[in-house]
């Protein structure tokens, strides 16, 4: 079996450290990709840290994975060695049920299997992610990189991207929109992006005024303090579509007002609690709360070939996979701007002290 080297959590205490271990030989539908970035996503340090629970050590994260296919088995037909390739948060599903066969593998009734964090359909052993040298992945979860994107900028949109993408879509987004974006960190950025290059009319809505220079930069027309009473009144029935990326509990009932007749807010963040509201909020507007994961494939591709069609690219910094445990330290303090993208090039020295 391929041997591979890689950064893993031993248990919910100790930092990630150089982890070695074995990837599966290639089924007849399997692609190898050399993993050239990886994305650091909020949800790797909350699996490290078992804060969801659930957490199968040891765990190595890392869902947000652009590469290079190395190998391919017997029955591949869509890629060959040297292809530019994607992974994001899924490796397989059962292929089989109504939302599979509609192209919502995220939304499988029997589960789909994570690419970090789950267990391999066949043989139950748990799957192990992107931070590592490479990976093994069925074909049909396999994403093709479209000509003009940059690989360097490309890995967080295969979670990020999709997440905030898929809402859009859903709330069929697009010229006239109102969209309200609420938080403006990885995921909110994000939803900004998108958001203008829809066609939408973008407001950033924030709780602090520090962010208004940030929201214009990436394209908003408009930001909207949380924290100004009069202005937040001045916004209500102002929006068809709000995005919330808050990725901390918080009330949704100074928001709410803030929708239109039929209007929506979608939480796109996995947050423990929410403090209650008068349903009121919704009924006299007839208003939603609702929610939304990742997409399917053939959505997260479409949103691939969408950002090199208009140009749109997450904002990154790179890092040295050595510097994850600080990475993850500075996304707490919410110290990036707006997602850390591991250049996997620094895991050499790992395979050299082997």
């Amino acid at each position: 079996m391929p041997y591979a080297v890689g950064y893993a959590a031993q248990d919910a205490a100790s930092p990630l450290a150089a982890f070695h271990f074995e990837r599966r030989a290639l089924r007849p539908d399997d692609v190898r990709i050399d993993i050239l970035y990886c994305g650091v996503c909020h949800s790797d340090l909350h699996t490290a840290r078992n804060d969801w629970g659930g957490t199968i050590y040891p765990c190595c994260p890392g869902h947000e994975i652009v590469g290079r296919v190395s190998a391919v088995g017997p029955q591949v037909r869509r890629f060959r060695e040297g292809d530019l390739a994607a992974v994001g948060c899924l490796v397989d599903s059962c292929m089989d049920c109504d939302q599979c066969r509609k192209g919502e593998e995220q939304l499988c009734r029997n589960r789909s299997t994570g690419t970090y964090n789950g267990k391999d359909r066949i043989t139950g052993d748990p799957t192990f992610g992107g931070y590592s040298d490479h990976i093994v992945v069925r074909e049909a979860f396999v994403l093709k990189i479209p000509d003009g994107l940059d690989v360097a900028r490309a890995a967080p949109l295969l979670c990020a991207g999709i997440t905030t993408y898929s809402p859009l879509k859903t709330w069929k987004a697009g010229p006239g929109t109102r969209l309200g974006v609420a938080g403006l960190g990885g995921l909110g950025h994000m939803a900004v992006k998108f958001g203008v290059a829809m066609g939408c009319e973008v407001t950033v809505i924030t709780g602090s005024e520090s962010k208004r220079s940030d929201a214009q930069a990436l394209g908003a027309q408009h930001v909207l303090l949380s924290s100004d009473r009069d202005a937040m009144k001045a916004a209500r029935n102002g929006f068809d579509l709000i995005i919330d990326t808050i990725p901390v509990a918080h009330k949704l009932q100074p928001y709410l007002p803030l929708l239109d007749i039929d209007g929506s807010l979608v939480i796109v963040g996995a947050i423990d609690e929410l403090p209650p509201f008068h349903s009121g909020l919704l009924l006299g507007g007839r208003r939603r709360v609702s929610g939304s994961p990742i997409g399917g494939i053939a959505e997260t591709q479409e949103m691939l070939d969408f950002c090199a069609a208009r140009g749109v690219l997450p904002e990154c910094e790179q890092i040295a996979i050595q510097d994850i445990n600080h990475a993850y330290e500075r996304m707490e303090r919410s110290d990036v701007k707006y997602r850390f993208v591991i250049d996997m090039a620094s895991l050499a020295k790992e395979r050299a002290a082997a």
